[in-house]
């Protein structure tokens, strides 16, 4: 009975939806980086400042978690959705860094296929975070999550391919080393929005 007076903290939407949306900003900028749409340096700067952001409403989360007696669902999910979210923008972000590093501008086309694969999934994670606010309509959930899982597998078929055509066409070994490590950075990337799908998925069955 006095659980059921205490009121319950709504924010954490907030901060999900927060999150998403930086992830779709900082696919967008993956995807214009490799289609060499403007300063290649300018679009790393800004994802690792997208990269910020995402860590600073990630903690804000959290501290909310430690600190609401009532959460709108379970406390574990809380916690792992935030943290998965997260993984996205941090996987893009140790990728584009690393091409960076590598001083990398002959993109190979694969690398521009993963990003829009990354465009799409991350759109599709902020629509399903959205609903999570009221899961009366679960078909409607179901459609986006459906979809992110179609492109983790695409993502796994394109790194086959990719690298499979690296190993046949690039004479330079150096470049297998490094294009191997940014095809498989970005094909994780894929993975990450694979496991925010998974934790919204046992989040809807939990709730029917």
């Amino acid at each position: 009975m006095f659980r059921s007076l205490l009121p319950k903290e709504t924010g954490f939407f907030d901060y999900f939806e927060q999150v998403s949306a930086l992830a779709v900003e900082c696919c967008r900028e993956l995807r214009q980086m490799v289609s060499y749409e403007g300063d290649i340096t300018a679009h790393v700067d800004r994802i690792k400042e997208i990269e910020k952001e995402a860590d600073r409403i990630t903690h804000t989360c959290t501290d909310a978690l430690h600190n609401t007696f009532i959460t709108p669902i379970d406390r574990a999910q809380i916690h792992g959705l935030s943290k998965r979210l997260d993984d996205v923008i941090d996987a893009i972000d140790a990728t584009t860094s690393r091409m960076a590093i590598y001083e990398m501008t002959d993109v190979r086309p694969e690398a521009l296929q993963l990003a829009e694969v990354l465009a799409e999934a991350s759109g599709e994670i902020e629509q399903a975070v959205k609903h999570l606010r009221n899961l009366r309509r679960p078909e409607d959930l179901n459609q986006h999550l459906i979809r992110i899982y179609s492109l983790e597998n695409q993502g796994d078929a394109i790194l086959r391919g990719a690298l499979s055509r690296l190993f046949k066409e690039e004479p330079n070994p150096i470049q297998v080393i490094k294009w191997k490590e940014i095809f498989e950075r970005l094909e994780r990337a894929t993975d990450r929005c694979e496991a925010v799908a998974s934790i919204i998925q046992s989040i809807l069955i939990e709730a029917s």
